[in-house]
């Protein structure tokens, strides 16, 4: 009969059975998410928690945080966090536009010097600091030998100016590297066009590479932001006593004075405030990058 009505209907496929179940993927997840638990959540849940226990009461709290030290540590902390950030954006951009689009002889050097940094501790940094702008470093030296005059020259590294200027000599590696990269895929076609068209140099930096580089710049400059607000070792081995941040006052207030719940409040809230930082920067990162996907395709601005 089937001969006579033609072929019978073949049978519907059957589904392939998963070679792994899916539960397989998830016990892989469990390793890596317990390490973080224990090396990173359970201590910083530890400190959060000791503000509260025993003598950190919520009157601990209103104590330390309405205190006058704790009210300058925090507002230099982030003044001295915003100012080296700024200044090494600015020192930063510069360095990375000289040495991606100013050949020179011994540019690669240069950028290996600089790259060399970031496997270095920054108290090096300060202590290099010393020896060069110290009271009794060698350009104290050297003009004192010149001019007779036994009054240091240079005397800021006991000041917030001093922090700042070894922060930005440490940090703005961190800048340059990123910038670095976004330059290195920016296409070539685009600068012949704008040089070809009669702009000048700071047009076509500020109408075609700025606009290319603005996603490394944010992420180079938010890093320098979280390092320097959380900085210990350039404060310290300044020896500025007079400048007193947050890690500073942690520092005081648990090692030299005992005081951990105090020192455990500070802390919170120098997790809180980074903590705060970057989710501000992952948040303005996730809109620059779907802006620039919606946009940069097609090579138009949105209309305003």
């Amino acid at each position: 009969m089937s001969t006579l009505l033609g072929a019978a209907p073949e049978a519907p496929p059957t589904p392939p059975t998963p070679s792994a179940p899916r539960s397989a993927a998830v016990w892989w997840t469990l390793p890596p998410l317990l390490i973080v638990l224990l090396v990173a959540v359970y201590p910083l849940a530890r400190v959060c928690l000791e503000s509260l226990d025993g003598a950190g009461t919520p009157s601990s709290w209103s104590s330390v945080l309405t205190s006058a030290a704790f009210r300058d540590a925090l507002w230099r902390t982030v003044a001295i966090a915003a100012t080296a950030t700024l200044g090494c954006l600015v020192l930063g951009t510069f360095l990375a536009v000289v040495l991606a689009f100013v050949p020179f002889p011994g540019s690669r050097l240069v950028g290996r010097l600089i790259d060399s940094v970031l496997a270095l501790p920054s108290f090096l940094v300060t202590l290099a600091f010393t020896f060069l702008y110290g009271t009794a470093g060698a350009v104290n030296a050297t003009v004192a030998g010149l001019t007779g005059d036994r009054e240091p020259v240079l005397n800021f590294l006991s000041t917030p100016a001093g922090v700042i200027a070894a922060e930005i000599t440490f940090f703005t590696p961190f800048v340059v590297r990123p910038l670095l990269a976004s330059f290195s895929v920016l296409p070539k076609a685009q600068l012949n066009v704008a040089a070809s068209l009669g702009a000048s140099p700071l047009r076509v930096f500020g109408s075609v590479v700025l606009p290319e580089a603005w996603p490394a710049l944010t992420a180079g400059g938010s890093l320098v932001l979280l390092l320097t607000l959380n900085e210990f070792g350039i404060v310290l081995f300044t020896g500025a006593k007079g400048v007193t941040t947050l890690p500073v006052l942690i520092y005081t207030r648990g090692i030299v004075t005992f005081d951990l719940p105090g020192a455990a409040v500070i802390a919170t809230v120098q997790i809180a405030l980074s903590l705060a930082l970057y989710g501000a920067y992952r948040v303005v990162f996730a809109r620059m990058t779907a802006r620039r996907g919606r946009y940069g395709d097609v090579g138009v601005e949105p209309s305003r």
